[in-house]
C-alpha cells in the first residue's frame, strides 16, 4: 500500500516539479517517519514550489511562515489576547498549529524565533502562557534555506539542525528538464490546480504500516556501526547522535516500503545515510581545508563499514 500511495504522490507532485523523483521519494520518507525536512539550495531551484506541491498532494492542513529578522516567537506559536466582548483572554493559534508547515527561509529569523520551533519539532506540542497544546497529526515542518547568502541570515543551531530527519538538495535541472519546465509553465502555473491524492487518515495508517517493516538484527547492527563510525572518524569533529541513528533506522524502513518491500536491506541504509547524516556532522577544520565535505565522508564511512551478508 505504501508503494502505491508513494507512486501516486510522486506522479501528482511531478505535475508541477519536473524530474527529481529521488528527491520526492526522500520527502515521502520523511512523511512516513513523521520527520522534518531541510531543503537547502541556491535561489530559484524550486524549493518552495516543491514544498507547496507536497503539501497540496497530501491533503493536510497547510500554513506558510515567511521567516524574517523581525519575526517574533509568538508569531509562530500564537499568543493570548484580551477579548473585550467576553472580558477574558483567548488564545489565537499561530501558523505552527497545522499539519504541514512551510518555514520559508528559516535562517533569516533570529535564534530566539528559530528556537520557538524546537518543542514543536521534537515533542509535537506548543507551550504558550503555561498551557501545553498538542499539534495535529501528521505534523511535518518543511524548512527552506539559502546556503550562499550570508547577509541578514542566522546559522541554525546544532540542536535544531539535529531535529531535521533529512537534508535535501535539489540541484539544477538537466537541459531537457529545463526545457520541460518552460513548456509546462508556458500557459499557466499548474500548482494552484493541484488536487490531493491522499489524506491525514491514510497518512497515519501508512505511518503505522511503515513501523511493521522488518529489520534483521544484522542490518540493525549495521545501522549502529555506521553511526558510530562517524564518531570515530578523525575528519569529523562531531559525529552522528543517537537521534540520528534512530532517524537512519526509521528512514531505511520507509525507503524499503516505498520500494515495495517489507524488509530492510543494507543498500537502503547506504542510500539514506547521506541525507540523514550530512547536516548533523561537524567537519574538523583540517578536513575542510583539504576540501572534504560531509557527504564525501559519509560515503567513505559507508564503504568502509563491513556490510552484513547472508550466511
Amino acid at each position: 500500500m505504501i508503494q502505491t500511495v508513494a507512486q501516486r504522490l510522486a506522479q501528482n507532485v511531478q505535475k508541477v516539479i519536473v524530474g527529481k523523483e529521488d528527491v520526492i521519494q526522500q520527502l515521502m520518507v520523511a512523511v512516513l517517519c513523521e520527520g522534518h525536512i531541510l531543503l537547502e539550495d541556491v535561489p530559484g531551484t524550486g524549493k518552495t514550489t516543491l514544498a507547496r506541491a507536497l503539501a497540496a498532494s497530501l491533503g493536510c492542513t497547510f500554513r506558510r511562515i515567511q521567516f524574517t529578522p523581525d519575526l517574533l516567537p509568538s508569531d509562530v506559536t500564537g499568543l493570548s489576547w484580551f477579548n473585550q466582548k467576553q472580558q477574558e483572554f483567548e488564545f489565537r493559534p499561530g501558523p505552527i498549529m497545522s499539519q504541514i508547515v512551510l518555514a520559508d527561509e528559516i535562517n533569516r529569523a533570529t535564534p530566539r524565533t528559530q528556537s520557538a520551533l524546537l518543542e514543536a519539532m521534537q515533542e509535537r506540542q506548543v507551550t504558550a502562557d503555561g498551557v501545553t497544546r498538542y499539534l495535529p497529526r501528521p505534523f511535518l515542518v518543511l524548512a527552506t534555506q539559502n546556503p550562499v547568502e550570508l547577509e541578514g541570515t542566522f546559522p541554525l543551531p546544532e540542536a535544531q539542525v539535529d531535529r531535521f530527519l533529512l537534508k535535501v538538495n535539489l540541484g539544477y535541472p538537466t537541459q531537457t528538464e529545463e526545457n520541460d519546465i518552460l513548456e509546462r509553465f508556458r500557459a499557466a502555473d499548474p500548482l494552484p490546480d493541484l488536487e490531493p491524492v491522499t489524506g491525514p487518515e491514510e497518512v497515519l495508517a501508512l505511518i503505522g504500516e511503515r513501523r511493521q517493516v522488518r529489520v534483521e538484527d544484522s542490518v540493525r547492527d549495521y545501522v549502529v556501526r555506521v553511526a558510530r563510525a562517524t564518531r570515530a572518524n578523525p575528519d569529523i569533529q562531531l559525529g552522528a547522535s543517537p537521534r540520528a541513528t534512530l532517524a537512519l533506522y526509521q528512514a531505511a524502513q520507509a525507503w524499503a516500503a516505498i520500494q515495495g518491500r517489507d524488509f530492510v536491506l543494507p543498500d537502503d541504509v547506504k542510500t539514506l545515510a547521506p541525507p540523514v547524516f550530512s547536516h548533523r556532522l561537524m567537519i574538523a577544520p583540517q578536513a575542510q581545508l583539504r576540501g572534504r565535505d560531509s557527504v564525501q565522508l559519509i560515503n567513505d564511512i559507508v564503504s568502509a563499514v563491513p556490510v552484513p551478508v547472508e550466511a
